[in-house]
C-alpha cells in the first residue's frame, strides 16, 4: 500500500454511507498505515474517531493519547469526553477538567461549555450554577453566528434554552431549541454519531414540554416525540409511501420500518434506511408525514 492508495481508501470511506465489513477493515487499515508512514495527528484523531463512534473506547483512547503527544488542540477536548464519561470504564474529573480547561484558555468553545457543566455538577469543582448560567451567557454572543453545522450551537443554545425556561422565558427558549434542531439535523445528515442523535432526542423532549405537539405537521425528527409510544406514521420518499410503527415492549417501544424491526427508537434512528440511504442522510427529502 502506498499514501495515495490509503488516502484513496480512507476518502471513499468517508463517502460511503453504508460501508461493509470490508471497507471498514480497509478503512483501519490505511489510517493505521498513514500513522506508520507519515505520523499525522489528524490522521490518529481520524481513527480514534472512528473507534469512538462504534464505542471501541479503549483504541478511541489509544490514537487521541497518540495525537497527544503531539500537542494536537483536538486531542485534549476528546481526552477531556474520554474522562469526563468515563467511556473506558474509570471516570476521571480531574483530568476532565485539567483538559478542557487548556483549551478553555485558547478560546475553544466546546472545552468552554464542558467547563460550564463541571461547575454546574460539582465534577471536581464546587458546584456554582451561577457561574454555569455565565458561562453558557457568555458564549452564546460567540456562537450564534457561525456557519459551521460542526460548531456547537446546538450544544450552546440547548443549554441555555433551559436557563430561559428557569427564567420564565418560555418564547425564547422554543425558538432556542428549534435553531438548534435545524442546525442538528444538518450536522446529523453528514454524521450520524450517536452523541448528536441523544441532543437531538433530549431536544425533542425538551421542546414539547414547551409547545404542544402539531399532528397535522411534523418532520423526521419529530418522530423521536412519536415513537415514544405506540403510532402508526406514514411519510413518502422519491413518490413512494413508507410505513412505520412503534409497539410496546415492556417500558420502551420497538419501531418496525418498512418491515425491517429495531430494538428501539434509538436503533431506528442509528440504522434506518431506504435501499442504500440512511434516513439522517435524506431527512429533508422526507415528506407527508402522517399519524394513522
Amino acid at each position: 500500500m502506498t499514501v495515495k492508495e490509503a488516502r484513496k481508501i480512507v476518502d471513499r470511506f468517508y463517502d460511503n454511507q453504508m460501508p461493509y465489513k470490508d471497507d471498514v477493515f480497509m478503512f483501519t487499515e490505511a489510517l493505521s498505515f498513514l500513522i506508520e508512514a507519515e505520523h499525522d495527528p489528524r490522521d490518529m484523531m481520524h481513527l480514534g474517531g472512528y473507534y469512538y463512534e462504534i464505542k471501541r473506547f479503549d483504541l478511541a483512547l489509544k490514537y487521541y493519547e497518540l495525537a497527544a503527544t503531539y500537542d494536537y488542540d483536538p486531542a485534549y477536548e476528546c481526552l477531556g469526553y474520554i474522562w469526563y464519561y468515563g467511556r473506558t470504564g474509570e471516570k476521571d474529573y480531574k483530568k476532565a477538567f485539567e483538559y478542557f480547561s487548556r483549551l478553555m484558555e485558547k478560546g475553544d468553545p466546546v472545552s468552554t461549555y464542558k467547563i460550564a457543566d463541571m461547575y454546574k455538577n460539582g465534577y471536581y469543582v464546587e458546584k456554582n450554577q451561577a457561574k454555569y448560567e455565565q458561562i453558557i451567557e457568555d458564549l452564546y454572543p460567540r456562537v450564534k453566528n457561525m456557519g459551521d453545522v460542526f460548531g456547537p450551537i446546538p450544544e450552546v443554545f440547548t443549554r441555555l434554552a433551559r436557563i430561559r425556561v428557569e427564567q420564565d422565558r418560555k418564547d425564547e427558549a422554543i425558538s432556542l431549541y428549534r435553531y438548534a434542531k435545524d442546525v442538528l439535523a444538518e450536522r446529523i445528515s453528514y454524521n450520524a454519531f450517536f452523541g448528536n442523535m441523544n441532543i437531538m432526542k433530549w431536544l425533542i423532549d425538551d421542546l414539547y414540554e414547551l409547545v404542544p405537539f402539531d399532528e397535522n405537521n411534523f418532520d423526521f425528527y419529530d418522530l423521536y416525540y412519536l415513537l415514544k409510544s405506540p403510532n402508526k406514521i406514514t411519510f413518502m420518499y422519491d413518490g413512494e409511501e413508507q410505513h412505520l410503527e412503534s409497539v410496546m415492549e415492556g417500558n420502551e417501544t420497538t419501531v418496525c420500518f418498512n418491515g425491517k424491526w429495531f430494538r428501539s427508537r434509538d436503533d431506528f434512528f442509528k440504522d434506518g434506511a431506504i435501499g442504500n440511504n440512511r434516513l439522517t442522510a435524506i431527512y429533508d427529502e422526507l415528506y407527508g408525514f402522517e399519524e394513522e
